[in-house]
């Protein structure tokens, strides 16, 4: 299992604001927006985004951090393995990625996911 990025997640119950500060004041592009989160980046190859989201999506809570693998099952395998409980999923999204969700030692929610090609 390789990761392939790590993207932080902002709770915020206005998106807003998180529009007018991240693309209209920092100039970030609007990459994504699902009504419940928007993402922001730039088109170009460093691969910087920031998530702002009032749900975690599926009724789930916002979690802390995103870390996208190559293979989640194998990703999964390992935290089940390490004794890690698992919070959510694994699950397929409406929005086109399968993923899950455990707790790093520092008790932040962490969400594995893998984009379905």
């Amino acid at each position: 299992m390789k990761v392939l990025r790590i993207v932080a997640n902002i709770q915020a119950p206005d998106l807003m604001a998180a529009k007018r500060f991240y693309e209209d004041i920092l100039g970030l592009d609007l990459m994504m927006d699902h009504g419940w989160i928007v993402t922001f980046g730039a088109n170009t190859s460093m691969k910087v985004q920031l998530s702002v989201a009032s749900q975690g999506g599926s009724g789930t809570p916002v979690p802390d951090l995103s870390i996208e693998v190559d293979d989640l099952d194998a990703a999964f395998k390992a935290m089940s393995g390490a004794g890690i409980p698992i919070e959510y999923g694994p699950a397929d999204e409406p929005w086109g990625v399968r993923r899950f969700y455990v707790r790093d030692p520092f008790d932040q929610l962490v969400n594995i996911l893998v984009h379905k090609s």
